[in-house]
């Protein structure tokens, strides 16, 4: 299936759109504010170790101190023995060269570890390994013999350090491996030398921009163009491609029309839908999707869809049609982690196979690692999808200052009814001449119509005037009562 990549650039933020015969599969948001931080190197400084759990918090400068896991250090492969505790290996204050390995996600610091890997175009480079890797995409035994034997020609006899040969390099000429090694081993000279000097804190190294990775990583032999709508941008991508990747110069386009590049290929559209808590189908069904905490969750519905002969075969037609999209809009929006499936109940043990084998079908085209099981005993499909950055909602969205994420607010009489109860409290503590409510306009305009009479008795009871006065400003559940 041909593709093409969108780069929409802004000083902001860079947005790359995969599309698909014309339809948005995956977008990919990057910041300049907030950059993802995977694939950074630091020099960091150990600020706790913590032997019952066999990790340790690392500062690396960010916000929140980073966390290494005792599985997570590199150790040169011993005979046999049993690895050293955390205790062992670290102390407070020692300085130490890292790599995230997940972004800080939610409450959680960053992941790290201490093996370091710097990823080229055709390879990965593995400074402490001395041993070569192949892909596992890469099947064919005989091909990755082959592979394995051309790169060892060609790395250089001091080299003390391993590679990973990455799908990209089944192809590659021998200039193109030779000079994938070249920078990788000039980036890690350089990565070498600063922390030689530098104190933690500090960057070593910063992974390639998200326009330079969809050159890397992301453009496939699908790939038919990659439209770039910044001249400045262009020619940057252009460079990068010559010097690295000289194949790729002819499928980047530079965008010239009047009209917003993400417009015009509806992504704008998608982006919105993406956000979405409903999703509609073609056939009359929706899917409803709930991002929480510990997981997500997909409720699929039939809707008004009852175009087939029996009812059996309507539900059977929605869980096909939303096995695909559930495929789609799980890359679109970037979900990871947990996710719980509730396809429509089916009774025919055929039917439930032919939806399993249709949304394993349809998840072949996400890169992202994955588990599907079947179906469980409650009729759920249960699966997992490797998170690595913030979905989709969590790059855009924040949580609503109305509701604090819960999806609902108190309705105004409750407000009204929790006022009157502070109201009693403040009046049995304090003696004030009267009291002032400040609450939301819809509030006020309950206690002056059907809560009105509440409110005359408890001003009645405390022997105490009581005044509203509505704020324009305030949320719903918001309130102050002031004394005078």
């Amino acid at each position: 299936m041909t593709e093409e990549f969108l780069i929409n650039f802004t000083p902001q933020e860079t947005r790359v759109a995969l599309m698909q015969q014309g339809v948005v599969q995956e977008l990919h948001i990057e910041r300049t504010a907030s950059r993802g931080l995977v694939g950074n190197v630091y020099l960091g400084r150990v600020v706790r170790v913590l032997p019952g759990m066999q990790s340790a918090f690392i500062d690396i400068g960010l916000e929140r101190t980073a966390f290494l896991h005792v599985a997570d250090i590199w150790m040169e492969r011993n005979n046999g023995e049993p690895p050293k505790p955390i205790e062992k290996i670290l102390s407070e204050g020692q300085k130490l060269v890292v790599q995230v390995l997940k972004d800080p996600i939610g409450s959680k610091g960053a992941r790290l570890s201490t093996q370091i890997s710097i990823a080229g175009r055709l390879l990965v480079y593995l400074p402490q390994e001395r041993h070569i890797g192949i892909s596992q995409r890469i099947e064919n035994e005989a091909e990755r013999e082959q592979l394995r034997e051309r790169l060892q020609q060609l790395v250089p006899a001091d080299e003390t350090g391993g590679f990973i040969i990455r799908t990209m390099a089944e192809k590659a000429t021998e200039e193109e491996l030779a000079s994938d090694i070249a920078y990788l081993r000039k980036i890690w000279s350089e990565v070498k030398h600063t922390a030689a000097t530098a104190t933690p804190p500090t960057v070593l190294y910063q992974d390639l921009t998200l326009g330079q990775r969809v050159l890397r990583d992301l453009v496939t032999r699908e790939t038919t163009r990659i439209v770039v709508d910044s001249r400045e941008n262009y020619q940057k991508l252009t460079a990068f491609a010559q010097e690295y990747m000289p194949q790729l110069v002819p499928l980047l386009e530079h965008y010239t029309g009047e009209r917003p590049l993400f417009d015009l290929h509806g992504v704008e559209d998608e982006i919105q839908k993406a956000l979405a808590r409903r999703v509609d189908l073609k056939s009359g069904g929706y899917l409803i999707i709930d991002q929480t905490e510990a997981m997500t969750t997909i409720d699929v519905n039939t809707g008004g869809f009852v175009g087939v002969r029996n009812f059996d075969d309507t539900i059977f037609k929605t869980n096909l049609e939303a096995a695909q999209t559930i495929a789609r809009q799980l890359r679109l929006r970037n979900l990871g982690g947990i996710i719980i499936i509730d396809f429509i109940d089916m009774e025919s043990e055929e039917h439930k196979a032919a939806v399993l084998a249709e949304f394993n079908k349809a998840l072949a085209r996400d890169h992202t690692r994955m588990s599907v099981n079947g179906f469980t005993a409650l009729g759920l499909v249960e699966m997992t999808r490797k998170r690595t950055r913030e979905s989709l909602a969590h790059v855009l969205c924040e949580p609503c200052p109305m509701c604090n994420g819960r999806g609902e607010v108190k309705t105004a009489r409750t407000m009204c009814y929790e006022i009157l109860r502070e109201l009693l409290r403040e009046a049995r503590q304090f003696n004030a001449r009267e009291y002032r409510i400040l609450a939301a306009p819809a509030v006020v305009d309950l206690f002056l119509d059907e809560e009105s009479q509440s409110l005359a008795m408890l001003s009645d009871f405390i022997g105490k005037p009581i005044f509203l006065q509505a704020e324009t400003g305030y949320t719903q559940e918001q309130f102050d009562i002031v004394l005078l």
